[in-house]
């Protein structure tokens, strides 16, 4: 597992970073000092800018081998929505119950225990692809899909939903710098409305995408690769996915993310979501410009 030093931006059109975002290190700042000093003479650091800049890579290289760091451009950031960007608590187990409950897919409060179980652990999959497990039968999946997805929506209207404190900021954040953002969720397009409604998000990322916008829910790599190619991210390396959930996880190892990083603030714990793929687990999504080496 790579722990990260330091991520910087994807270069404009220029070929030049946003400063801002730029990651601090010393070789780098009495590289770009202007002058440089041997003995009593003066040189101008424009005649020995690649010899600097050589040795500065060489020792990030070094750096890199022996403590597992890291140093990767970002263009495109593919963000989970429900426990990663937006406040679960419960819905999605509570629509499930109803969703059961209405459509009789469990029979006992045995088999119901059972499957709820069976919905934490494949938490952030795409919905259809859960009851399809659950009920060996395709009418009855997309029986009890629908009763869900209606479950979730009346839940939505009747409760509420909240976006985790300081997750708009971010991806107000990363855009102003010239990073892309993409929203992504197990839930079906018109759920994924809703919630964008419910929020006000309509305007908040560059892409947002269902399971059926891309062909294959997680822990399949559809959805990041999807996002990558609608933003025209240069490649895979360049990608950071995050979210709560090992499902998550696992789709962005698939997809090859240059980063994959797990968030305590929804579904599955450090140790599942390490074991799962997870590069970094920080506590909420507000901690990830930190991470990023953004501020």
């Amino acid at each position: 597992m790579s722990t990260f030093d330091g991520i910087v931006p994807a270069t404009d059109q220029a070929g030049e970073a946003d400063a801002t975002n730029s990651v601090a290190h010393p070789e780098k700042a009495k590289r770009d000092s202007g002058v440089a000093r041997t003995g009593a003479l003066e040189v101008d650091a424009v005649d020995i800018e690649a010899l600097v800049l050589e040795a500065f890579e060489a020792s990030i290289d070094d750096e890199a081998d022996e403590e597992g760091g890291v140093t990767v451009e970002v263009e495109l950031v593919v963000f989970d929505m429900a426990g990663t960007t937006v406040r679960d608590d419960g819905l999605v187990e509570r629509a499930f119950v109803l969703a059961a409950d209405r459509t009789g897919i469990t029979s006992s409060p045995e088999q119901r225990e059972e499957a709820i179980d069976y919905v934490r652990e494949t938490m952030g999959q795409s919905k259809i692809e859960v009851f399809r497990a659950l009920t060996g039968d395709e009418d009855a999946a997309v029986r009890a899909n629908e009763a869900f997805e209606l479950a979730y929506s009346e839940l939505v209207a009747s409760v509420g939903v909240e976006a985790i404190p300081g997750a708009a900021e971010v991806m107000r954040e990363l855009r102003e710098g010239g990073v892309k953002v993409a929203l992504t969720t197990g839930f079906s397009r018109v759920t994924l409305d809703a919630l964008l409604d419910a929020l006000g998000w309509h305007d908040i990322a560059d892409v947002t995408l269902a399971p059926s916008d891309a062909g294959r829910g997680r822990p399949f790599p559809d959805m990041p690769l999807t996002a990558l190619l609608r933003t025209g991210t240069t490649n895979v390396g360049a990608m950071v996915v995050i979210g709560d959930t090992a499902s998550d996880m696992l789709s962005g190892v698939n997809a090859g993310a240059g980063l994959v990083v797990g968030v305590l603030s929804g579904a599955h714990d450090e140790d599942a979501l390490e074991e799962a793929g997870a590069d970094a687990v920080i506590t909420s999504v507000a901690d990830l410009p930190d991470l990023l080496g953004l501020r």
